[in-house]
This record gives structure tokens, sequence and C-alpha cells, in this order.
């Protein structure tokens, strides 16, 4: 225990130093994924268990998922099998398709990648409009490869098996330009709804893309956030910034 309070106190006195104030979040443990939008905070840890944000309050979501997402498509998930929900009045309603990660961030359509990497998307009206089976629900492939997909307001970004970072812009019904290769190398990557992006090197290492606005939505280029241990995921929205180390903890930064 006192060894990781003074890894956590020398975590903090880095972040500050750089601007970034981050506090640990003591009441949930062994995070294994973490996601925010629209003021909403959902996350699940090593036993696949799905947790809503209430305050400060973690509350316990049914069933066994790995990853879930929220934004303004609604909350989603997906379990270890790959079948996707969608949490409807207090229920996981099982969807059409397989997905291994998937993202609610985009102007109320999903995106996601499935097992071998493949990107698909769902137009705004089949995702907003979908309350269980019966519901159309036209899944449709992207070109290219990708194991981790996230959108905002100004773009779509993913990375590859590879590391490599790529972007793409999407609207509503989901019509694309294709992808444009962004410098840099990460493991996982986010976008918050107010078009941020933020990401995971394989080393551990967090960073941010600078200088994204509507009319620039590839920005200007990458800057490190130093967080004194080892990063796995990362997530933005409203001013907070949540981090889950790979050894399990959480912690919640504001700049």
């Amino acid at each position: 225990m006192r060894a990781t309070a003074a890894v956590l106190l020398v975590l903090c006195l880095l972040t500050i130093s750089h601007a970034w104030d981050c506090q640990e979040v003591v009441n949930i443990k062994n995070l294994m994924q973490i996601d925010a939008g629209l003021g909403q905070v959902v996350a699940t840890d090593t036993g696949r268990i799905p947790y809503y944000l209430v305050g400060d309050k973690w509350i316990r979501l049914p069933g066994s998922l790995k990853h879930v997402t929220v934004g303004p498509a609604g909350i989603w998930g997906v379990n270890k099998d790959y079948a996707i929900y969608k949490y409807v009045a207090g229920n996981w309603v099982q969807a059409a398709g397989l997905l291994k990660q998937l993202d609610a961030g985009g102007e109320q359509f999903i995106v996601g990648a499935n097992m071998n990497d493949t990107p698909y998307r769902l137009t705004s009206s089949a995702t907003v409009g979908y309350k269980g089976p019966g519901s159309p629900l036209p899944w449709t492939g992207l070109p290219g490869a990708v194991k981790y997909y996230s959108c905002g307001p100004f773009g779509c970004w993913a990375v590859n098996k590879n590391d490599d970072i790529y972007l793409m812009s999407l609207n509503q019904d989901c019509q694309n330009k294709g992808w444009s290769h962004i410098e840099g190398k990460l493991s996982m990557i986010e976008v918050a709804t107010d078009g941020s992006v933020f990401g995971v090197n394989s080393a551990g290492s967090v960073y941010t893309r600078d200088g994204i606005t509507a009319s620039k939505p590839e920005g200007t280029g990458w800057s490190n956030i130093p967080m004194g241990m080892l990063m796995g995921h990362v997530t933005y929205d409203l001013g907070r910034l949540w981090v889950v180390s790979k050894s399990g903890g959480t912690m919640v930064c504001t700049h």
C-alpha cells in the first residue's frame, strides 16, 4: 500500500508540473477500459463487470461485458463472445452483429471493429431507433483494417494492428472520404465529444493531438502527457481526462 501511494504521489507531482492535476479514483479497482461522453462515464473491470458513474459512486450495471461506450448514440457494449448490446430502459438488448470494440461518440452513429479488424459503422437513424429485435440494424463495412476506432464531431480516428494512426471523415449517414494516415504510433485512441483526441502507445505513454478544429480536423501534432506510470486506456470529456493504468488503477485529471 505504501509503495502504491508513493507511486501515485510521484504521478500527481509529475502531472501537476505539466499543468495536469491528477487524482486517484479510490472507489473503483481493476478497471480494464473506460469511456466518457456527454457528461457520462462508463467502464468495465478485469472481471468484465460494467459500471456507470453517478456522482462519485460507480453503479454496477447488469450483464458481463469487456468493452462499453457512451455518447450521442447512447450506451453500447460488447461481451467476450463479441455480441453487441445497447442499454435500453435499464437492460441490455442484444443487437445483430459481432464486434470486439465499438464507439458511440459520433453524431448519433456507431462505429466499431470486428475480430478480423474490419471497421463497421451504423447510421444515426438505425442507432438511435434501435430498441430490440425487429429494429433495422444495417451494419456496413468500411475499407481498411483497424483494431480500435473512435469518432467525434470533426472526424473518426483509428489505429491498426501495427499501431498506425488514421483519420476518416464520416457524417450522420456514414458517407466517408477514405482514410488519411497521421504520423505517430498509438495502440488505442479516443475522440471526445468536443473533438479532442487522446491515445496511449504500446509503451504506456499518453498523448493528445494538438490544433484540432472543424477546419483542420487532423490537427497539428502530438503532445505527451507525462503520467509517471504505464497507462493502458484513456478517455476525455468535459475537461476531465480519465486514465487507466496497465495495473488497473484509475486516475482522473484536469487541465
